[in-house]
Order: structure tokens, then sequence, then C-alpha cells
């Protein structure tokens, strides 16, 4: 399966649309990360442990996105995109989505 930000596949003629592919994963955080960054939050530099956190569930999306576009018969997404937002305090929703398409 191709994943790609761009609407077209170089070299590739995409023949058919078959509709959004999606995925996405809602993350929450927990009591002792929260108090290892809050510290880091103090002193400054990378909360390493929320970006961890974060890595995984761009991962997660994407690939549940994949899956979608797998179901449809798709061999590729094009324009992927991902976004984020809270969705409570303390977690997090990642979306993966993009256009299912089949290549000749």
């Amino acid at each position: 399966m191709q994943l790609v930000t761009t609407e077209t596949i170089p070299g590739r003629e995409i023949t058919e649309t078959l509709g959004i592919a999606r995925g996405n994963t809602v993350e929450a955080r927990n009591v002792g990360r929260d108090i290892t960054q809050s510290i880091r939050n103090i002193t400054g530099g990378e909360l390493k442990a929320y970006s961890q956190l974060l890595t995984k569930a761009r991962d997660e999306a994407i690939s549940r996105m994949e899956a979608d576009a797998a179901e449809m018969g798709a061999d590729a997404v094009v324009n992927v995109r991902l976004e984020t937002s809270k969705v409570t305090e303390g977690g997090s929703e990642v979306i993966a989505y993009g256009t299912a398409v089949r290549l000749r």
C-alpha cells in the first residue's frame, strides 16, 4: 500500500477513486508521566514522553487508515493528512485520512 501526501503518485495512474480512508485513535496521558513531564516543563527541554505518546498515536492512526483503505480494495491512499484534537483533559485524538484509490 502506497501512502502519499500528494494528489498523485509519480509514474502511476489512478484508475478509480474509492472514497475517504480514515483511521483514528485517542490516547491519554498517565499520572506518572504527567509528574515527570511537569518537572521537564519547568526546567525546559523536549517533553520526550509526550513526543513518544504522539508518535505512537500517529503510527496507530496511519495503520488504521491503511487497513480501512485495504478493506475498500485500494492500492494506495493519496492526499494523506494528519490532525490532532483535544478530546478530554489529558486525552488527544489523532486522525489520519486520505483518498483511497486503485492504480493501473
